[in-house]
């Protein structure tokens, strides 16, 4: 009778043993997904939708859009300061968005790759619109096509500024300023 006690003490004993294992085990594999990169989530746009969310937008939101492609070296090299900038205004009403003019069928090839590469920040779209020529004039009068560009907007008042070419963060917390 006292060795079959023993070994249904032994056998519970055991059992709490692995019950504490597996749960320290879990409470690892947590914190070791705290330290894991997220994956970036790149969403797929068509000006339309744009248009919608943030070029009609009335919200209270200051929008800084900025259009760039992965194969543009100074769109490339102006990233930093655009996160730079985003950064600086997180959790406030100042939203940065990285729409890019990459081709659709290098979404999974080139973009997404990028976007984890260079761990952006900011949330990055990629617009799908083909006829440049049609939305080009909607996004802004001063704009001819060329990136990087970037358009800083305040929806609630409606106002805009424009930026043909490269930007800095400075630059773009001047700006903004202006039309607050």
């Amino acid at each position: 009778m006292n060795e079959k006690l023993k070994a249904d003490q032994n056998k519970r004993a055991k059992g709490a043993f692995e019950r504490m294992m597996q749960s320290i085990l879990m409470l690892m594999w947590g914190v070791l997904l705290c330290f894991v990169p997220k994956e970036r989530d790149v969403a797929i746009y068509s000006f339309e939708q744009l248009e919608q969310r943030v070029l009609k937008s009335e919200s209270d939101t200051l929008y800084v859009i900025n259009f760039w492609a992965t194969w543009c070296k100074p769109c490339v090299e102006e990233l930093p300061e655009l996160e730079a900038f985003n950064k600086e205004h997180e959790g406030s009403l100042v939203k940065t968005i990285l729409v890019s003019l990459d081709f659709r069928s290098a979404y999974e090839s080139k973009l997404l790759p990028f976007v984890e590469a260079k761990q952006l920040e900011s949330e990055v779209l990629l617009l799908d619109a083909k006829d440049y020529n049609s939305w080009i004039e909607k996004v802004h009068k001063k704009w001819e096509g060329a990136i990087p560009a970037t358009l800083i907007r305040n929806a609630k008042s409606g106002q805009s500024r424009f930026v043909d070419g490269t930007t800095t963060a400075i630059e773009l917390n001047q700006l903004i300023k202006q039309i607050q």
